[in-house]
């Protein structure tokens, strides 16, 4: 298993009195800190409005922090947890997503979920589908990025011109879905997806929904063995650091979880936290990267 960074982009408030610049300075330090630390892989969310009801506090923009982290690091991973599919038209998430994967030498993973953050959606203009629709839009999303690499088995090409401009830099851009709707978004992981990564699961919940996961791979005629799963390691329910945390992470690593993301505490202030984490994760047995 492999551990990987969220990068503070002020969801929580963590910059609260902070100007943006020195914000996106210090966001762009923890992900160069991290793959010092050797981690495998930094994320950001696709978040538009705070968690708290700070409306001033800096909020990062996803695409634009990713893009100054690939050109502050060389060899980290990076992707989204999770681009929301409703906010960008398919052809638009495509030329985003490949221009980051050129800006970063091929080390982007494409994250699709559906989205769930109603002010995200309310305050920003989109109105707020209902989740049957929002479905239907991960689905179409999922369908243009087979013109990143061709389509499933049995199903004929989706046809993109201009789509998929330019083409991305790595042969096959990793595609992860996230979300725990076992029913669709977990069939839609297994028809479409390299990687299901699901959302604050603790191990002793994650655990027993795994033979689901396995049975919706079967429905589409998929091999489970080659869907992975990571967990997102969610900060409200994540251990502090030091013995439970380093129990969890043996856990997820014990069942099989390709990797973990967690965004440490505190790493607006300082490298602490990540090295903390660092250890824990060196503790449980878990390659960083």
């Amino acid at each position: 298993m492999r551990a990987g960074v969220l990068i503070p982009q002020g969801w929580l408030g963590e910059y609260s009195g902070w100007a943006t610049p020195r914000a996106f300075r210090r966001a762009v330090e923890v992900a160069i800190r991290a793959e010092e630390l050797g981690f495998e892989s930094v994320w950001v969310n696709d978040h538009l409005t705070p968690e708290e009801p700070i409306r001033r506090a800096p909020l990062l923009e996803s695409f634009v922090l990713l893009a100054g982290v690939a050109s502050a690091t060389r060899t980290i991973r990076m992707g989204h947890l999770v681009l929301c599919a409703g906010y960008r038209n398919p052809g638009m998430m495509l030329k985003m997503i490949t221009t980051l994967d050129a800006a970063s030498g091929g080390r982007v993973d494409l994250g699709l979920g559906a989205g769930w953050k109603r002010d995200d959606w309310v305050d920003y203009g989109y109105g707020y589908p209902g989740v049957r629709s929002r479905l239907r839009t991960l689905k179409d999303h999922l369908e243009m990025a087979m013109a990143l690499r061709g389509p499933p088995p049995g199903e004929k090409p989706v046809r993109s011109p201009g789509r998929a401009n330019p083409a991305p830099t790595q042969e096959a851009m990793p595609i992860i879905v996230g979300g725990n709707g076992t029913e669709v978004t977990w069939k839609l992981a297994a028809r479409y997806a390299d990687e299901l990564n699901v959302d604050g699961l603790l191990p002793h919940e994650l655990e027993p929904l795994l033979p689901v996961l396995r049975s919706r791979c079967e429905e589409v005629g998929r091999d489970p063995d080659t869907l992975r799963v990571s967990a997102h390691y969610w900060y409200g329910n994540a251990a502090p650091p030091g013995p439970e945390r380093v129990e969890h992470l043996a856990a997820y690593q014990a069942m099989g979880v390709h990797r973990v993301m967690t965004l440490p505490l505190g790493a607006t202030v300082g490298d602490e936290a990540l090295e903390a984490y660092a250890d824990d994760a060196l503790s449980a047995g878990v390659e960083l990267g």
